[in-house]
């Protein structure tokens, strides 16, 4: 079988570009700590309401016993819920996503807070909000007509003035509009 060398050539080239990008991968990932998302925890979409942790009453901000701030929400149905959070500056937070539908996306301008919620996944992103201010979630993946409408909006107040939910009731107005 004759290959012409033209053909030979630009395949080499091919091969050399794709083994650069897995060098610069394996690289990045060995070396300067960048993987992929390693929380990989399934969930029943279906009956995500009957779970006891995305069940509607354990939905927004928690203080667990250890201190630790955790915010459950939901994405589906072209919204988030709960609609309205708040939540300290400068403390670490931990964002637990579930979708009840459909492939979405969440993403907090001007912040580093942004990932995909896959259904029958739990997404989980750990993140410090330094600035007070008021932040939209904005739905980045394309889900369906009432994509555009899809948001939510989390509070960022001071510490200082952040007051804690009372003991097993989240905070967060599922119907805040």
């Amino acid at each position: 079988m004759h290959i012409d060398p033209l053909e030979r050539k630009w395949a080499y080239i091919s091969l050399g570009i794709a083994a650069l990008f897995v060098s610069v991968i394996l690289f990045d990932a060995l070396f300067h700590g960048v993987n992929a998302p390693s929380n990989v925890e399934t969930i029943d979409s279906a009956r995500l309401h009957l779970s006891e942790e995305f069940a509607e009453d354990n939905l927004g901000v928690q203080v667990d016993d250890n201190g630790n701030i955790i915010v459950r929400m939901v994405a589906g149905r072209y919204s988030f819920f709960p609609k309205h959070i708040t939540v300290p500056a400068d403390t670490p937070l931990k964002f637990r996503w579930a979708s009840i539908d459909v492939l979405h996306g969440v993403h907090m301008p001007m912040t580093n807070m942004s990932t995909m919620i896959v259904p029958g996944y739990v997404s989980e992103v750990n993140t410090v909000l330094p600035k007070p201010g008021d932040y939209p979630f904005l739905c980045n993946e394309y889900c369906g007509l009432g994509h555009d409408h899809m948001w939510s909006k989390v509070t960022v107040v001071a510490k200082q003035h952040w007051t804690p939910p009372a003991a097993n009731k989240p905070e967060g107005d599922l119907n805040d509009e």
